[in-house]
């Protein structure tokens, strides 16, 4: 494959998982009120593109991920969004968009250190892949909101109404289920979508 068959591939590829980011956005599809917090989908396209075409296309569809929801919070869509970007608007960016670009970054960069220390375990390495996006999108996502967000009156009365006592307690209580949820999910579809595309885009080069 030549240079420009290959950036066209790419680019075709980065539009389409952009595509599927936004209907999923705007579409039940992405979020589901589930707990305390609205379960996301969206980490599946971001993990799809993170391990087919590596951290910096991670960290654009984590920006557009992340953008989503801050424009969700603005027009009032999010309860929790909106206090919080009441209460600092700068801080609620880096929430939800800067949280989320590290996101795709840092699972694209998960994908490859397995990659290369389980050569030929492509399956095995996916799922890794896989499941540490939605993980690293509620580590980031809720650490910057603990240590951001924590003195907010929202936020505390949240706190009380869970019983948490400190930041880490009410992270378990405000993830709990719907985090295993949004692991198990991801990590199953991006998994299936995602091995048999590397192998067909192994065939192309």
């Amino acid at each position: 494959m030549n240079r420009s068959t290959s950036k066209v591939r790419t680019l075709t590829q980065m539009a389409l998982l952009l595509a599927i980011v936004l209907v999923m956005a705007y579409t039940p599809l992405g979020y589901l009120p589930l707990g305390p917090l609205n379960t996301s989908l969206i980490t599946i396209p971001v993990a799809i593109g993170a391990m087919t075409m590596g951290p910096v296309a991670g960290a654009v569809l984590g920006a557009a991920f992340g953008l989503t929801s801050f424009m969700n919070a603005v027009q009032g869509s999010s309860l929790m969004g909106v206090a919080l970007l009441n209460a600092s608007p700068v801080g609620y960016f880096i929430q939800a968009v800067i949280g989320r670009i590290l996101c795709g970054l840092c699972a694209g960069l998960v994908y490859l250190g397995v990659k290369k220390a389980l050569p030929g375990k492509t399956k095995l390495c996916c799922a890794i892949g896989a499941v540490s996006t939605p993980l690293l999108n509620t580590f980031f996502y809720m650490g910057f909101m603990m240590l951001l967000f924590y003195n907010v009156p929202y936020i505390r009365e949240t706190a009380d109404k869970l019983g948490a006592s400190n930041p880490f307690t009410l992270v378990l209580a405000m993830v709990g289920a719907q985090g295993l949820f949004e692991a198990i999910t991801c990590g199953i579809i991006a998994t299936l979508v995602t091995v048999p595309l590397l192998r067909f885009l192994s065939k192309k080069q």
